[in-house]
C-alpha cells in the first residue's frame, strides 16, 4: 500500500522537463509526472519558466498507481516553490479555547457595525 494518497502535498525533485510535462523524483519507490495542464491555469508556453533540472519543489498528489509506483501530480493551485511545507498548520496545547474566548466579542462587535447601519 503507497504511502501517498490523493490531496497529499509532497516534495520532489525536477528529475525531467519535456515538452508535455515535469517529471518529478518522488522518493526510491515512486517518480510522478506533472501534466503541462497541470502548472498552471494560464497557458504555459515554456515549462522552464516554471521550474529547473534539480529543482527541489512541492506538488498535490492527484493520482497514485500503486502498480506501476507512478504518481500524478500537480502544481497548478499550490505555492510549489515555498520555503516552508504548503498546508501545515503548528497546533498548540490551547487549542481551539483562543478562538472561543474571543468569539463573543467579535459577535458583539459585528452586531454593533451592523445596527449601526440600520
Amino acid at each position: 500500500m503507497s504511502d501517498y494518497k490523493k490531496g497529499d502535498i509532497i516534495k520532489g525533485q525536477v528529475s525531467g522537463i519535456t515538452r508535455y510535462g515535469i517529471f518529478v523524483h518522488v522518493d526510491l519507490s515512486y517518480d510522478g509526472l506533472i501534466h503541462i495542464s497541470e502548472i498552471s491555469s494560464e497557458f504555459v508556453s515554456n515549462i522552464e519558466d516554471f521550474v529547473s533540472m534539480g529543482e527541489i519543489i512541492y506538488c498535490e498528489v492527484l493520482e497514485v498507481d500503486e502498480s506501476s509506483s507512478h504518481l500524478k501530480l500537480s502544481i497548478k493551485n499550490i505555492n510549489y516553490k515555498s520555503e516552508t511545507e504548503p498546508n501545515t498548520i503548528e497546533e498548540t496545547r490551547l487549542g481551539f479555547l483562543p478562538l472561543k474566548n474571543a468569539l463573543p466579542g467579535w459577535i458583539e462587535d459585528k452586531l454593533k457595525e451592523y445596527n449601526k447601519t440600520e
